[in-house]
């Protein structure tokens, strides 16, 4: 018994009681605003929420995120695009980590933006792993780059509109 309740308590890298409500919370609403928003072309909150949690949280964002991901298998079932997941997300979470010192909603919004335009890029590797070809990736990805043109700019809306009120807020509950 002991034991597992040390495993609870603050440790020095681990995870407290509070940070797994928070992280088991934030990664279901990212999977809930996800599919509430869905309906739209590539428009999504998740780019937002994925850069907020790498901003606040460092590298403990992967934890939200990845049960994110989780939640996607388990519901979609394992696929090509959500095998992409894997890997695209902790980039977010890597390049957010980076830049968490910075301020300025415009240079999060750019990234958010150019992160949106490179993310079918991204994710052709796996197409091309899948196709067989490196030109079968290279035509997956241009063929959906209309939507990824999409993503940029709900990216970049999304997060020069609610990126610093909702940084201050994560922040807050974070903290305490």
């Amino acid at each position: 018994m002991a034991g597992y309740i040390s495993l609870c308590t603050k440790r020095d890298n681990g995870l407290n009681i509070r940070q797994i409500a928070l992280f088991g919370v934030l990664g279901a609403l990212t999977f809930g605003a996800k599919v509430a928003m869905s309906g739209l072309p590539n428009i999504e909150p998740v780019s937002l929420l994925v850069m907020l949690f790498g901003a606040v949280f460092g590298w403990k964002a992967l934890y939200p995120v990845m049960l994110y991901v989780a939640m996607e298998i388990l519901l979609y079932g394992i696929n090509f695009w959500n095998i992409n997941y894997l890997y695209v997300w902790p980039i977010l979470v890597a390049i957010s980590i980076l830049l968490r010192k910075t301020q300025k909603p415009v240079i999060w919004a750019l990234v958010a933006g150019a992160f949106g335009l490179c993310f079918g890029l991204l994710c052709a590797p796996v197409y091309m792993v899948v196709g067989g070809s490196f030109s079968y990736g290279i035509r997956w990805w241009l063929a959906g780059i209309g939507f990824d043109c999409l993503h940029a700019g709900g990216n970049f809306i999304m997060v020069l509109v609610l990126f610093a009120p909702l940084r201050k807020a994560l922040e807050r509950l974070y903290l305490g």
